[in-house]
């Protein structure tokens, strides 16, 4: 990776406050074309592979739903490794916010190097990042992404193929369950090499009466065509 592509370098782009802003309204923030092609290509290309993976997870087995992914092992590819390092500390005051006006215990440190130790402190020591593949008819089940004691309460999806040219559906989808209400659904629209940042669990949200709780779920849509790859970047390690 170049100087021009350093992971702190191409974060610089986007408006750190715009984040916060859109979380806080949409339970989402986007990242247009954090990704070049050319580095989707490559991810993409390492499914093939086995060395570095620590494990494959085919979802019907696990009623999960339909399609595979892989987690990858220590060492992280660059690209992913660089992102998860500065995206978290971008993410870190954000999530210590939304740790505070939900009244959670839990705090966050600046760097992601010393979450991790805390991560392995607890016994989670297997790496989260996951390269995600679909094919026709493929999808995914609303799901959170929890992995023991310690959860960062944000992560980062990238989408590797391109929408109309690689695939058709296969949307992303996040529902929200607030107290005595119905549940809200969003798509959120990607190309390629766009990133978008969401919750894990559970996020804060202002009503009359103060700030609650609100549960989120993600989740995959039909694939109705084609192959869709993507890459999941996740905080916290695994127990």
């Amino acid at each position: 990776m170049n100087a021009a592509l350093e992971p702190a370098s191409r974060l610089r782009r986007f408006d750190c406050h715009g984040w916060t802003d859109a979380l806080a309204e949409h339970g989402h923030a986007l990242l247009p074309g954090l990704l070049s092609p050319e580095e989707c290509r490559e991810l993409a290309a390492l499914y093939a592979q086995e060395g570095p993976f620590r494990s494959r997870i085919a979802m019907g087995r696990h009623n999960f739903g339909r399609g595979e992914y892989k987690y990858f092992a220590y060492p992280l590819p660059p690209v992913i490794a660089g992102l998860r390092a500065a995206l978290y500390s971008r993410l870190a005051p954000v999530a210590n916010g939304w740790h505070e006006a939900m009244r959670l215990d839990a705090r966050f440190p600046p760097e992601h190097a010393e979450y991790l130790a805390q991560c392995r402190t607890a016994g989670q020591t297997r790496p989260t990042p996951l390269l995600l593949r679909y094919e026709q008819g493929d999808y995914n089940c609303l799901h959170q992404d929890l992995y023991g004691e310690h959860v960062f309460p944000l992560q980062a999806t990238i989408l590797l193929s391109a929408p109309e040219r690689d695939f058709t559906g296969g949307e992303l989808v996040l529902t929200e369950q607030r107290p005595r209400m119905q549940s809200r659904a969003e798509v959120v629209p990607l190309g390629q090499g766009d990133a978008v940042v969401f919750a894990v669990r559970h996020r804060p949200v202002s009503g009359t009466r103060g700030t609650y709780r609100v549960n989120v779920r993600h989740g995959v849509s039909r694939l109705r065509s084609g192959l869709r790859f993507a890459a999941g970047i996740i905080f916290h390690d695994a127990a």
